[in-house]
């Protein structure tokens, strides 16, 4: 049984994660999907608590094991779970392409094998380009999504709650999270 493991901030979750998730369940066959809320990013600032962050993330995430990541770096909560060596490590394409800057991403790519989500527009010459500097590109595979205009740092500035799963949108209302400066007339 193939293992998918997926990890972020989900400052919120969004259709675009539940979209990548399902779409590397379906093309790598994965048995089960272990979905890694990040309680304090090592790459990003985040203001919602790691509580709620991972009550939302497992709204999104009904079907699957969510838990809450306590490592600010991949390769450091990889090293603490060996028995999830040569397990799919979700993506994204551009996260990927910026996975050259992760700590220590040959080391990752030992642990864990890359699957890396492509949409529609996105350059694949940065997807290329990162490959070509990999020890061991042999070990990510590509497929490809539809695209899910959605983007965490966006759903903040502007919650559009077509853009969450609507287990998620009832708790940013119960929580009051992302609310917009009040207008001045």
């Amino acid at each position: 049984m193939s293992v998918g493991l997926f990890g972020g901030a989900f400052d919120p979750p969004h259709r675009g994660h539940v979209e990548l998730v399902r779409r590397a369940t379906d093309e790598l066959g994965l048995g089960e999907v272990v979905v890694l809320v990040t309680a304090d990013p090592g790459h990003k600032r985040v203001e919602t608590p790691a509580a709620v962050r991972l009550e939302m993330a497992r709204a999104a995430f009904p079907g699957d094991t969510v838990m809450l990541d306590e490592h600010a770096r991949t390769i450091d909560l990889l090293r603490e779970h060996p028995e999830w060596g040569d397990a799919w490590f979700v993506i994204g394409a551009d996260e990927f392409a910026d996975f050259l800057s992760w700590k220590e991403p040959d080391e990752v790519l030992r642990r864990v094998k890359l699957a890396v989500g492509t949409r529609p527009g996105f350059p694949l010459e940065r997807v290329h380009g990162v490959l070509e500097r990999l020890a061991h590109p042999e070990r990510v595979r590509l497929f490809d999504m539809e695209p899910v205009p959605a983007a965490s740092r966006d759903l903040r500035q502007r919650l559009v709650e077509t853009d969450v799963p609507p287990a998620v949108a009832e708790i940013i209302h119960r929580e009051g999270l992302y609310e917009a400066e009040p207008r001045v007339h």
